[in-house]
């Protein structure tokens, strides 16, 4: 029961910070031109959130790492972006432009934060034995976000106004801090530690949470002593531990195949993404619709995991890694017809595809990232996913306006393209199965 309302504490937060992030890109959208006139205000501020995090998630990484309580980076990265989005809000019609773009880039930094820095304390988190489970149901908090966010700005909007919509997205992140502060702290390592990592000290009772602490991803085994809590002692310098958190992804070979993987499959989804407006146009008869399309993807998505969170035994992650990727190609292929029911049937099946590939990727990290190394294995893989999304939505916008069946062929190529970038890099690494001290990279 206790490791229930732990889990519980941090899937709420999770959700909530997820939720306000997803809700606060469509409130930006709609907030900038009422408030400033200018139709492009909108997609400018989105386009500054979304530049920098390719940036932010390495080095948030690195505080959560080096950090001896990582709830704490992290709840003051949520706080920091709650407050940077009311400035934004604060600075529109009122100070120049160029100051609210400025404010969008510098969050843009924390954006990691709200996806890759959560995952990363999972395992502190999870009830022993349940962490295929809890990474499952992590991954529908993403869905439930993507599909409660956007309608919730857009009813919020309608009923409020926009800047309406901004405030309860700011809210929404202000109620997952909470959580983020009261986070275990990691349970200190038995035996020699590595020259390069940190010593962190355990006290369980920095989290609310009750027995939150008592699930560390490597517990030590039975007879190993605990050592005492102590100060930490100093680490390598910041750029040191940026370079390793890179290796320890590029060198492990199933973590880099999961990455590239994902990364070159999120440029797909973006591009397909950015064809629904325009599908719904074309297909279902006006662009609205093309917003019920992304509600039905995120759905599916939320559905599929929770057929998967229900399994008593997983399936191995890198096998449905793989085969999400596969069903990814045929969506935005059924998608090209032009045809309502295939077209419906193209964004259920994406959203069944990218649910569970999302917990996959998962559970790849989870199983591979060195400990000392979790928290910049996760933001850093939530940094490139959020480049490789835009660099799709970027490329797919021009040429859904030239040819829309030729952007979504387009995608579906992408898909293809990550399914090649898998098949190449095979598991060679069988050494990854055997066990691996938590300090190793």
């Amino acid at each position: 029961m206790m490791g229930r309302y732990a889990m519980g504490c941090y899937l709420g937060g999770a959700a909530a910070a997820r939720a306000g992030d997803e809700m606060s890109g469509p409130a930006l959208l709609l907030a900038g031109p009422a408030l400033t006139g200018s139709p492009s205000s909108g997609s400018t501020l989105l386009a500054g959130i979304m530049v920098t995090a390719a940036a932010g998630g390495p080095l948030f990484g690195v505080l959560l790492d080096r950090s001896a309580r990582p709830g704490r980076p992290l709840a003051a990265a949520l706080a920091l972006y709650a407050a940077a989005l009311t400035a934004i809000l604060l600075c529109l019609g009122r100070l120049p432009f160029a100051l609210a773009v400025l404010l969008a880039v510098g969050a843009g930094l924390l954006g990691p934060a709200l996806s890759g820095g959560w995952t990363s304390q999972l395992p502190r988190v999870a009830p022993p034995g349940a962490l295929p489970r809890a990474t499952a149901l992590d991954a529908m908090t993403f869905s439930l976000a993507a599909l409660v966010g956007p309608a919730l700005a857009g009813a919020v909007a309608g009923a409020a106004g926009a800047p309406a919509a901004v405030a309860v997205s700011i809210a929404l992140i202000g109620l997952a801090l909470p959580a983020a502060w009261t986070l275990p702290v990691p349970a200190p390592r038995p035996g020699p530690v590595p020259p390069a990592a940190r010593s962190l000290p355990a006290d369980p009772s920095a989290s609310r949470c009750p027995s939150a602490s008592a699930s560390p991803s490597a517990p030590p085994s039975p007879s190993a002593p605990r050592s005492p809590t102590s100060v930490p002692p100093p680490g390598p310098s910041v750029l040191a531990d940026l370079t390793a958190g890179l290796r320890a992804i590029v060198r492990n070979r199933p973590l880099a195949r999961a990455t590239a993987t994902s990364v070159v499959s999120c440029v797909g989804q973006g591009a397909l993404l950015t064809c629904c407006p325009p599908l719904g146009t074309a297909v279902l008869g006006g662009p609205d619709r093309g917003a019920l399309l992304l509600s039905a993807t995120a759905a599916s998505a939320l559905v599929a995991n929770a057929a998967l969170a229900r399994r008593r035994r997983a399936p191995r992650p890198d096998t449905v890694l793989l085969g999400s990727t596969l069903l990814l190609v045929l969506a935005p292929l059924l998608a090209a017809t032009g045809r309502p029911v295939p077209l419906i049937a193209a964004v259920l099946l994406a959203g069944a595809a990218e649910g569970p590939q999302l917990t996959a990727l998962f559970a790849v990290r989870h199983r591979e990232a060195p400990e000392r190394l979790r928290g910049q294995v996760f933001t850093t893989g939530a940094s490139l996913k959020i480049t490789g999304f835009a660099l799709g939505a970027a490329f797919a916008g021009p040429l859904a306006t030239w040819s829309l069946p030729g952007a979504l062929v387009a995608a579906a190529g992408c898909e293809a393209l990550a399914t090649l970038v898998f098949v190449c890099l095979p598991d060679t690494a069988v050494a990854t199965a055997s066990p691996r001290p938590p300090g190793a990279v």
